[in-house]
């Protein structure tokens, strides 16, 4: 096992831990509705929408290039945000480094 996907799993894994912590002190209204109440946070929103969407167009790209099926992974991208890139790496690795080689 690569410390490359040890250390995706393990940000996956910390990141899963805290979205569910959150979701269970405020719920999913309570992790967006502050980001509706002041310029700076929905710039933080804001922010977080570019990076995924352009985590999307990545994926499709790299996916394409590997001849896997990208959607799956932009499915969860646009309902779980940075989960789909995640997700994503963490399969490319376990599929290991067939096609364009991993920089």
């Amino acid at each position: 096992m690569s410390l490359r996907l040890v250390s995706l799993g393990l940000v996956l894994l910390l990141f899963g831990a805290l979205t569910a912590a959150a979701l269970m002190d405020v719920g999913y209204m309570g992790i967006l509705r502050p980001h509706f109440e002041s310029f700076g946070a929905g710039q933080v929103l804001a922010d977080l929408v570019i990076a995924c969407t352009l985590a999307c167009f990545w994926m499709v790209r790299d996916a394409r290039s590997r001849g896997t099926n990208p959607w799956p992974f932009v499915v969860i991208t646009l309902v779980a945000g940075s989960f789909g890139p995640l997700t994503y790496l963490v399969s490319r690795e376990l599929r290991g480094r067939s096609g364009s080689p991993s920089r």
